[in-house]
C-alpha cells in the first residue's frame, strides 16, 4: 500500500511555520478531525502546501467556502511524482476510510469489456462492465462502451455466432433475422446447425481473441500457401482479401485489450525520490505491490537491477504460468467432455478478486489518458527486461542506458 509516509498536528496559533513546512508539491492528503467520530478529509493535489492553506488558513472575510480551521487536528500526506500514482494512492486510502462510498468518492467505473458467455449453450459475444468468476470469457479493457462496440461490430464480422439476444429454441418454423438471412449466422435458432458445429465457430471466435488474431491470420496464411502450391489462384485471392478483412478489424484493436487472465504487465513512473522509478506490477488484471527501484541506492548493490527484477515479478508468474498450462492439459486429454465444457474449463474466469473490475478501471483509466505519463510493457513469453531497463533510463532522464542495470566494479 502506499501509505501516507508524513504527518504534522495542526496548531491554528502556529500555522505560519505548519503552512511552511508543507512541501509545494503534488500529493495525496488526509486532513484528521479532533473529534475521534469526524469524518476525515481526503484529497489529491497539485500543491499539498496550496491545498492546506486553502483549507485550514484564517479567511480574511466570510466566506462559503469550505475551511476545516477550527476542527482539524493532523494532516497526513503522500508526495507522488505522477499522477498514476496518485490515483493508486488516493484509491488505496479512500477505500480505507470511506468503505461505503469509495467508488463513487473517486468516479470508479468498472471498463468496457467483451464478454462470452459459456455457460450459455448457445454464447453470443457482448460489451458488459460487469466482471465476475461465471466461467465466462472476458476480453479488454476498452477505453469506452462506445470503442468496444465499434471493435466488435467488425470483429464479429469474420464469424458467424449469432448477436441475438432472444432464448434460442431451436425452432425450425422461426423466421430467423436479418444475419442469418444473410449467411453471417449459423443460425441456431431455427436449427440451422449443430450444436457441435456452433461450438466449433464459438471456438474459433476464442481462440482469436485470446491470440489477438495471431492464430487466425496464421491460418488463413496456410490456407492462402497451399492454394497457392495447387495453383488454385482463384481460391488463393479470396483468401488474401479474408486477410485483409482480418487485418482491417483488428486494426483498432488496442494494445491493452487481452484476455483478462493473461493481463500481465509493468507499468513505470517516475517516483518522488530523487533518482527513483516505481514499478506497478499488474498480474491477471490485478495491480501488485509496487517495486521501488532506488538507482542511486542500487549502484553499491552487488546485484544488477534486472536481476532484483526478476526475483520480484518471476516466481509469482511462473506459478500462474503452471497453473494455467496444467488446466489446458486436463482440459486437452479430456476429448469425452463436451466441446461446450472444455471452453469454459479453457477459457471462462472462475476466480475474480472483489477489487478485480477497480484495478481494471484504474489501469484503463491510466492507459487511455490523452497525455499519458510513464510507461507500460506486456508480458508475452517473458517479461522485456532490456525494455523495461531502457526505458526506466528514459523516465529518470540523461542517464545512458548501459548504466542501468549494469553491476558495479568489484
Amino acid at each position: 500500500m502506499l501509505g501516507l509516509d508524513s504527518g504534522m498536528k495542526f496548531d491554528p496559533a502556529a500555522d505560519r511555520d505548519f503552512f511552511q513546512a508543507l512541501p509545494p508539491r503534488p500529493g495525496v492528503f488526509l486532513l484528521e478531525m479532533k473529534d475521534p467520530a469526524g469524518q476525515p478529509y481526503l484529497a489529491r493535489t497539485a500543491d499539498i502546501r496550496r491545498a492546506a492553506e486553502r483549507l485550514l488558513r484564517q479567511p480574511e472575510v466570510p466566506s462559503k467556502k469550505l475551511n476545516l480551521r477550527a476542527v482539524a487536528s493532523r494532516i497526513r500526506y503522500r508526495v507522488t511524482g505522477s499522477k498514476f500514482e496518485q490515483a493508486i494512492a488516493l484509491y488505496e486510502h479512500a477505500r480505507l476510510h470511506f468503505p461505503r462510498r469509495y467508488r463513487s468518492f473517486i468516479r470508479l467505473r468498472p471498463p468496457a469489456m467483451l464478454k462470452v458467455n459459456l455457460r450459455n449453450a448457445y454464447p453470443r459475444c457482448y460489451v458488459t462492465r460487469g466482471i465476475r468468476a461465471d466461467e465466462a470469457f472476458y476480453f479488454g479493457p476498452f477505453a469506452s462502451r462506445r470503442s468496444a462496440d465499434a471493435f466488435a461490430e467488425g470483429f464479429l464480422d469474420l464469424f458467424k455466432i449469432r448477436r441475438c439476444q432472444i432464448k434460442i429454441r431451436r425452432d425450425p418454423n422461426y423466421p430467423g433475422c436479418i444475419y442469418s438471412e444473410m449467411k453471417m449466422c449459423l443460425a441456431p435458432c431455427f436449427a440451422g446447425c449443430t450444436q457441435e458445429e456452433y461450438d466449433v465457430e464459438v471456438g474459433r471466435v476464442l481462440e482469436t481473441l485470446d491470440s489477438s488474431g495471431e492464430s487466425y491470420l496464421e491460418s488463413l496464411g496456410r490456407e492462402r500457401e497451399a492454394a497457392s502450391e495447387a495453383l488454385d489462384f482463384e481460391r488463393a485471392a479470396a483468401v488474401h482479401k479474408r486477410v485483409e478483412k482480418v487485418f482491417a478489424a483488428l486494426r483498432g484493436l488496442p494494445e491493452i485489450a487481452r484476455r483478462i487472465e493473461e493481463l500481465n504487465a509493468v507499468i513505470l513512473e517516475r517516483a518522488a525520490e530523487e533518482k527513483t522509478i516505481i514499478v506497478f506490477p499488474v498480474r491477471g488484471g490485478l495491480l501488485d505491490e509496487p517495486i521501488f527501484l532506488r538507482f542511486g541506492e542500487l549502484e553499491s548493490q552487488p546485484r544488477s537491477v534486472e536481476a532484483i527484477l526478476r526475483e520480484k515479478l518471476e516466481p509469482q508468474m511462473n506459478t500462474d504460468e503452471h497453473r494455467l498450462k496444467q488446466q489446458t492439459q486436463e482440459s486437452s486429454a479430456s476429448d469425452s467432455r463436451e466441446t461446450s465444457q472444455l471452453h469454459r474449463e479453457r477459457y471462462g474466469l472462475r476466480d475474480a478478486a472483489p477489487e478485480l473490475a477497480e484495478h481494471l478501471s484504474l489501469i484503463a483509466r491510466w492507459f487511455y489518458s490523452k497525455p499519458r505519463e510513464g510507461e507500460i510493457f506486456f508480458r508475452e513469453k517473458d517479461w522485456p527486461y532490456r525494455r523495461i531497463l531502457r526505458a526506466c533510463a528514459r523516465l529518470l532522464g540523461p542517464a545512458e542506458p548501459s548504466q542501468i542495470g549494469a553491476q558495479p566494479p568489484a
